[in-house]
């Protein structure tokens, strides 16, 4: 049975509809992968939980000094819940972790994102993880915000100290510059001393194990 002339207009029209279609539709987004051996480790290091960097008594002067408005202890649990969450949603897809440690946030950054092995300068690769970050923590202002460095196990303890305290600042240096008020951040470089991978078995270990370390404390005064 012949097709009739306008049921063909229609198809070839809607084929080409079809084509065009797939012409123009974006191609999926890339998937981002997780570093090999990066996993959310070391909860129950020390220092995760230890006091304010540079001590409580000295990090409350600067909020007031800043005016700063404290948190009331009441209030803190639900603000940084909320915070955890947004963050979490903030950074999806990026390839870090976002942790919580008694009534801190953690946000875990891999090497991958961070430094160059021996290097403390940020990578270009970091600077959008970084942005990411910034845009979130310089709103939610009643928080500490400390930043720990840390290096892998290769090289002198001395020498992994001083890299460790660079890394620190220059990440501290650049939420500074993008937004997050200066009253509010600390760094520390705490070298080789803290792995999560001890002994490293292999580059991808000793990748997590260099990494950097934003932690966020409410600020209640």
């Amino acid at each position: 049975m012949p097709v009739p002339r306008s049921l063909k207009a229609i198809t070839i029209g809607c084929s080409i509809a079809l084509l065009a279609g797939c012409e123009t539709a974006p191609p999926p987004p890339a998937p981002v992968l997780r570093p090999v051996g990066f996993t959310p480790l070391g909860l129950n290091a020390p220092y995760l939980s230890s006091d304010l960097i540079g001590g409580r008594k000295s990090r409350v002067a600067k909020m007031k000094a800043a005016k700063a408005k404290a948190l009331t202890v009441a209030a803190a649990p639900e603000y940084m819940a909320e915070l955890n969450r947004e963050l979490r949603v903030q950074t999806a897809g990026i390839g870090l972790d976002v942790l919580q440690v008694g009534n801190a946030i953690i946000t875990r950054i891999p090497a991958a994102l961070t430094f160059e092995s021996g290097s403390s300068s940020v990578k270009p690769e970091f600077v959008a993880t970084l942005l990411e970050i910034a845009r979130e923590v310089k709103s939610r202002k009643q928080t500490y915000v400390d930043v720990f460095g840390h290096t892998d196990l290769t090289g002198t303890d001395v020498v992994n100290q001083a890299l460790s305290d660079k890394r620190a600042a220059a990440v501290a240096g650049y939420l500074a510059t993008h937004g997050v008020a200066k009253a509010r951040i600390a760094s520390k470089g705490l070298g080789e001393t803290a792995p999560l991978y001890n002994p490293e078995a292999g580059e991808a270990q000793m990748a997590a194990n260099r990494r950097v370390e934003i932690r966020l404390l409410p600020y209640t005064g």
